[in-house]
């Protein structure tokens, strides 16, 4: 039997090409590099792990570990907080934690946007309970006007103004994470 309901709108996904570029993948590339530079320094001769956001900051983490010269593992976390939407519920949720213990290790929570300061609030406290030696956060991007809670990243490749950006990991409903530059989305697209 024929279903009666007509099937539900689809959002309108605007091409990427049409965006603009707010960080090209040169810059993005030179500034990860700088980065890892600065980690490899603040802990030579020990080694680090890195715990990714999913989804979003797993290609920020991949060009990051690359550029440390120290020994450097990497785990993965996944939170939700957003689900389809472009603003944070509020609510985070975890979805995965980290596989490896961390007590004892020096460790940095990778995130590809800080932004209310939410998720990583609620991360940085859960990865405490586990013990490390230290605890410190990279971001590729930190949106410092849309801070909730206090909380600073102890790396950061860019601050940027209050602005939805997808490329790089970051999306619009699991759309755009492969675009190479960190573009701004449409004000008027997917409402």
């Amino acid at each position: 039997m024929p279903s009666s309901t007509a099937p539900a709108p689809t959002a309108f996904f605007p091409s990427p090409e049409t965006m603009d570029v707010l960080f090209s993948k040169e810059e993005i590339a030179a500034r990860t590099k700088e980065i890892g530079t600065q980690i490899s320094k603040d802990y030579e001769g020990q080694s680090v792990v890195l715990i990714g956001v999913l989804k979003g900051a797993a290609i920020f983490l991949s060009d990051l570990a690359r550029a440390i010269k120290v020994d450097n593992t990497f785990d993965f976390v996944a939170v939700s907080s957003y689900g389809r939407a472009r603003v944070s519920s509020g609510a985070v949720k975890l979805i995965k934690d980290i596989d490896n213990p961390i007590e004892g290790k020096h460790v940095i929570i990778v995130e590809d946007i800080l932004d209310t300061g939410l998720t990583l609030n609620y991360l940085r406290g859960l990865m405490l309970q586990h013990k490390p030696a230290s605890l410190k956060i990279a971001t590729c991007l930190d949106k410092p006007e849309r801070r909730l809670v206090p909380i600073e990243a102890d790396y950061v490749a860019f601050k940027i103004p209050n602005r939805f950006v997808i490329g790089y990991g970051m999306d619009y409903a699991e759309r755009y994470r492969g675009v190479e530059d960190i573009r701004i989305f449409p004000e008027d697209a997917a409402h």
